[in-house]
């Protein structure tokens, strides 16, 4: 945390294959660790038409600006496992098996001119950029003729 840095963070919380599910914005002066809650809370359960049910996520995956004990119980009683790097324990240099894959995604994100630089005075206008940016990342994995890398 930076306590004069201007600007804003993007949040972006994917599935295991880096599609972006839930998007949001904050300021760059806080903490990562605060924007999990409403990411989580706004991910909706998700409706399986082969099952016939509703699934949540059973897994999240997060470095370790998010090891706050406070998050993991709140994330245990969502009845979500928790693989959060654990501070002062792993190493910060290896990126895991599964953390490359939000890196990419926020790599596909960042790749969109408008949300490389903020242009945008009002956040609503940045987090729908960002949204859009995350429709079309989807939608371009979706479609047979165009694969992302």
């Amino acid at each position: 945390m930076d306590r004069g840095k201007a600007g804003s963070k993007m949040h972006v919380l994917s599935d295991g294959h880096g599609l972006p599910l839930v998007v949001g914005v904050s300021a760059a002066n806080t903490h990562d660790s605060l924007g999990l809650k409403p990411m989580v809370a706004g991910l909706q359960s998700r409706h399986d038409p082969d099952r016939g049910w509703h699934y949540k996520p059973r897994k999240l995956h997060a470095d370790k600006a998010y090891d706050i004990p406070e998050l993991r119980k709140w994330l245990r009683g969502k009845r979500i496992a928790v693989r959060i790097a654990r501070k002062g324990i792993e190493s910060s240099e290896r990126l895991g098996r599964r953390r490359w894959v939000i890196e990419r995604t926020m790599s596909w994100l960042t790749g969109y001119r408008r949300l490389n630089h903020r242009y945008e005075r009002h956040p609503r206008n940045h987090l729908a950029f960002l949204g859009l940016a995350a429709a079309l990342c989807c939608y371009s994995s979706a479609s047979p003729h165009r694969t992302r890398s």
